[in-house]
């Protein structure tokens, strides 16, 4: 079982940048009445306390979200109603703000295979809507694929411990998109001095949308910035991208 917690990371610059953007692309893809299918590999507990222990002790969300005030976008939306029922230091990871944002007519299926996390992300995300599934993330998606609803998006965001995750992901997204052609993927991953996220571009011989933004963390250790990757991008996609840049700022830099 890998060590990693996200826990001591929630809420930082790196989380702020996914979050802006999956919650610019959820806001797209429900504006029609259809429904969608959202699914995570790696998902996560889903609720997050920014005064717990391990974000303080880090203290990344107060590089964050902490250091920035949200107006009117789908992820202050998403945070407000979640500080309602869990209390000003509750922070949503992204299983958290895809089943605030989404509909009755849509579905989640979130893959953990932690037991711990996914214990708290069970009871996190109780609703008729979401599954949550005790299960490896890549295995678990592409047994499901392609869903009810067809039209949707997958999150793929695994902690990169192992290095060959990166080609992991690559060779993953081929398969998904060979059996659900209707998905949107969305690929989170680390900036690292080592630059291994570049195995992972080198292993997508797709079409897809890149964007990358960096922030200055105040041990100048660890990440330089945050990248995604979108494949099969819906249309409007780029102005997601680039509201989500600017909602961020000056905390995130292209």
């Amino acid at each position: 079982m890998l060590s990693y917690q996200h826990a001591y990371h929630a809420g930082n610059p790196a989380d702020l940048h996914k979050h802006l953007v999956l919650a610019e692309l959820l806001t797209l893809l429900t504006r029609k009445p259809r429904g969608i299918s959202y699914m995570e590999t790696h998902a996560g507990r889903g609720l997050y306390d920014l005064g717990s222990p391990e974000s303080l002790k880090t203290g990344e969300a107060a590089e964050g979200i902490n250091a920035l005030t949200l107006r009117d976008c789908p992820l202050q939306t998403a945070l407000a109603k979640t500080r309602a029922g869990f209390g000003e230091a509750a922070y949503a990871g992204s299983p958290l703000i895809a089943q605030t944002l989404l509909r009755e007519q849509d579905r989640l299926h979130l893959m953990e295979l932690h037991p711990a996390e996914f214990g708290a992300l069970r009871r996190a995300v109780r609703n008729e809507t979401t599954a949550v599934h005790k299960r490896d993330g890549y295995e678990g998606v592409l047994s499901l694929s392609p869903p009810k609803p067809r039209k949707g998006l997958v999150l793929v965001d695994p902690s990169y411990e192992i290095k060959t995750e990166y080609e992991q992901v690559a060779e993953f997204t081929h398969k998904l998109m060979i059996k659900w052609p209707e998905a949107t993927v969305m690929i989170w991953y680390p900036i690292l001095p080592a630059n291994r996220h570049e195995d992972l571009i080198k292993g997508l011989k797709l079409n897809f949308i890149r964007h990358e933004v960096s922030f200055d963390l105040k041990d100048g250790e660890g990440m330089t910035g945050s990248g995604l990757v979108l494949v099969n991008a819906p249309y409007g996609a780029d102005k997601c991208l680039k509201q989500a840049e600017s909602l961020g700022k000056p905390i995130l830099r292209r």
